[in-house]
């Protein structure tokens, strides 16, 4: 018994995890690929156990205050589950927000920058400067960094469309993603409009 105990308690590191997954994709391509009810039987079972797994994380959400959820959604491995079963706690436009400021250190090294623009329907929107700050040997450009960014921000939102780079210039600025509950309240009220005398 003491040894399931110590089993039980073994944890994966990400590498292992991510190991795992590669195997379960191509276990799962060979199954949709196979022909009998035996692989029938098994993709149901495995559509139904994701199912139970995706309720009991949604139950777990429900019921976890914001310093848990923050943390939830901080976890990578956590994070893409909830987005998997549709019970992510931040909207899709702070996830992918989050993600360009993540790269944006990076970006800064190379001598360019990323930020963040907003949504237009199902695109994301950031600005992207590409720099010389590094000399020529850094490599790439402003289409590496869109590219990275496009990665970063689709495996965090997999309900956006694609990611597209805004020009620097000119265009209006959009809203930040999260808008504090007091900046709202902190707004005057409409003032009445005098009438018009005839």
């Amino acid at each position: 018994m003491a040894d399931d105990d110590v089993q039980a308690a073994v944890r994966l590191p990400d590498r292992a995890v991510e190991a795992r997954l590669a195997r379960l994709d191509e276990g799962l391509e060979r199954l949709e690929s196979a022909p009998g009810p035996a692989a029938r039987d098994a993709l149901e079972a495995v559509r139904l156990l994701t199912e139970v797994y995706g309720e009991a994380l949604a139950r777990v959400v429900d019921r976890a205050d914001e310093t848990l959820c923050e943390a939830l959604a901080d976890d990578e491995l956590l994070a893409h589950l909830l987005v998997l079963h549709g019970v992510h706690p931040e909207p899709v436009e702070r996830r992918a927000a989050r993600a360009v400021e993540r790269l944006r250190p990076a970006v800064r090294e190379r001598g360019g920058d990323v930020e963040w623009a907003g949504v237009d329907g199902t695109v994301a929107r950031v600005r992207v400067k590409s720099g010389g700050g590094c000399g020529s040997g850094c490599g790439g450009g402003s289409s590496d960094v869109t590219d990275a960014v496009r990665a970063a921000v689709l495996a965090v939102a997999p309900e956006l469309e694609g990611v597209e780079p805004v020009p620097d210039g000119g265009e209006r600025r959009a809203a930040p993603a999260f808008v504090p509950l007091a900046t709202i309240k902190r707004r005057a009220a409409p003032q009445p409009q005098p009438q018009e005398t005839r």
